[in-house]
């Protein structure tokens, strides 16, 4: 029986060089600024989002590290052809962080990048290069690997692709532009679609009886306040919610509850009651975005707006 190598593969030198493509080496090891800026913007959005996503996960920028999370997000995108999330799940594999050590998977993983043309992914393959090449499950069997490939989701468990599939042609046309524009402001397309879905269900006409308008459902301060012109023009709204949406990830540092929270009762609310405030429908909001998302955090641009001056005493001194 063949041995298998255990060693770490060496890091690519520089430690943190940017590739020929413009893409920063995303699984290099050590953390620093501005790791998820650096990515490539002409890289397919859904994509482009999940590998910054992946990125602030495996490198804690942001958001607490998580190398599990970073893997199944990378994965997700190495199934939409990524070739810098194949590499750096392939590197992940290689060297045991966030997935089981297996040079089989990462061989497979170096070589659909290098097919590609990544030249990092062709250099490695040097150092891994296993006859047994097989993609992990993640890739050949969404169904069957859960928490990886799923997006925006009910009870049954559709992806993205499948919940959007299956709306009517007018509502699919915004959902699709729900997710473009959500990409384009690192912001996650599930949790963009999840807010749309349970604020107007995709309607660009939808009216609430306390005046909050179109598909993200805006009020006029809130429409004024983020540039929006049209509120009933699908562009300009969901561009106006999922910029909102953004700057609420940011003053509440990722967490998710807080945010939507906040999208649905203000940030004054939020800030006044240290957390989600004791309205029903607030409530009742939250859980059911959070049970769509399926997750309670999210990274973020500190760059955008200060954190909420209530989050030191509530999250401890860090903030």
């Amino acid at each position: 029986m063949r041995r298998r190598r255990t060693r770490e593969l060496p890091a690519p030198t520089p430690r943190r060089a940017f590739l020929a493509a413009g893409v920063f080496l995303a699984c290099a090891a050590g953390s620093g600024a501005g790791f998820a800026q650096t990515l490539n913007a002409e890289r397919p959005g859904a994509a482009r989002t999940l590998v910054e996503q992946a990125v602030a996960y495996e490198h804690g920028e942001g958001v607490p590290k998580n190398p599990v999370k970073a893997a199944a997000l990378y994965c997700e995108a190495a199934r939409l052809g990524d070739a810098e999330a194949q590499f750096a799940l392939g590197w992940m594999f290689a060297n045991g962080r966030g997935v089981t050590h297996d040079e089989a998977i990462a061989a497979a993983l170096f070589r659909r990048a290098a097919a590609q043309g990544h030249a990092q992914a062709e250099r490695t393959l040097r150092f891994v290069n296993d006859p047994d090449e097989r993609l992990p499950s993640c890739i050949t069997d969404v169904a069957r690997a859960p928490g990886l490939g799923r997006e925006v989701s009910d009870d049954s468990g559709l992806t993205v692709e499948e919940i959007v599939q299956r709306l009517p042609p007018e509502k699919r046309k915004v959902a699709e532009l729900v997710r473009r524009v959500a990409a384009q402001h690192a912001v996650s397309p599930r949790l963009a679609l999840a807010i749309a879905r349970a604020e107007s269900n995709f309607e660009p006409g939808a009216r609430s009886p306390k005046n909050a308008l179109g598909v993200m459902q805006l009020i006029p301060e809130t429409a004024t306040r983020f540039n929006v012109r049209n509120v009933y023009d699908p562009a300009d709204n969901i561009r106006g919610g999922v910029t909102y949406l953004r700057w609420l990830l940011a003053y509440y540092r990722g967490r998710v509850p807080l945010a939507i929270a906040a999208y649905n009762a203000g940030e004054g609310a939020v800030d006044r009651y240290r957390g989600v405030p004791p309205y029903p429908e607030t409530r009742d909001y939250v859980k059911r975005v959070i049970a769509w998302f399926g997750d309670e955090e999210h990274p973020y641009d500190a760059s955008v707006v200060d954190p909420s001056p209530m989050l030191p005493a509530v999250l401890g001194s860090r903030y």
